[in-house]
């Protein structure tokens, strides 16, 4: 299959809307499908009440990295870093108080073809089932947790697998990406990503939205079973330069 290429932009009155193909889509889940910014927060900083750690610093590592490793990181004792990881596990597994969708997923979604696309997150399988339901997101027929993989993100191992699992190459999908981790690992898979969020750091090898209004959604015409995506335009300052 030939590697994913941007087609030719569609007319605008403004700006021409870029539009992108992919044989499919991956999607990270927490702060890429699903806002669950104040819980895990909350989860964290019970974690460094009981082992005075540092929040900030223990937020930055973490985000977009399974659970374990996390916990391996700032608690050397491997017996008490498992059993610190299935308490965190749990408490995170039975609460779902604040959980919502990021604007405009549950739309995007509901326009994919159901074998178009999956997610690949560094949460458990049950733990992704859970907050996916809560933010009243569909559940992919393709998911990789953290509990089908060796290595956790920014490792590509999660990407590469989803594209195998559904059947086409890395290069010629598109991954939906939030932290830095998450966004590594889907460049090292050789996948086009789009970064959902605020992250700025790779301005020059990703595309760029804060959500997931305003993408629409079709099959290529000339290609039956590509995904044609119509990227939304950037915002503009006061000085009408894009952002």
């Amino acid at each position: 299959m030939p590697k994913a290429q941007p087609a030719a932009p569609a007319a605008s009155f403004d700006h021409p809307l870029p539009q992108l193909r992919a044989a499919a889509l991956l999607f990270d889940m927490d702060g890429t499908l699903v806002d669950s910014t104040a819980l895990v927060e909350s989860t964290w900083a019970g974690f460094c009440a009981r082992h005075g750690t540092d929040l900030a610093e223990v937020l930055a590592f973490a985000h977009g990295r399974p659970t374990r490793e996390t916990v391996s990181h700032f608690v050397p004792d491997p017996d008490l870093a498992a059993a610190e990881t299935r308490r965190l596990v749990a408490l995170e597994e039975s609460e779902t108080s604040g959980i919502t969708e990021i604007p405009g997923a549950r739309a995007f979604l509901a326009a994919l073809p159901p074998d178009s696309w999956a997610v690949v997150t560094s949460a458990g399988r049950r733990l992704a089932e859970v907050r996916l339901a809560a933010a009243g997101l569909p559940l992919p027929e393709i998911m990789v947790s953290a509990d089908e993989v060796v290595h956790g993100k920014p490792h590509p191992e999660g990407y590469l697998r989803a594209a195998a699992l559904l059947g086409v190459e890395p290069a010629d999908t598109i991954v939906f990406e939030d932290s830095d981790a998450g966004v590594r690992a889907a460049l090292a898979s050789g996948a086009r990503t789009v970064v959902i969020g605020g992250l700025d750091a790779f301005g020059e090898v990703a595309e760029q939205c804060a959500d997931f209004r305003g993408f629409q959604v079709a099959t290529a015409p000339s290609a039956p079973g590509e995904v044609l995506l119509t990227v939304p335009t950037p915002p503009t300052d006061p000085t009408g330069e894009r952002r």
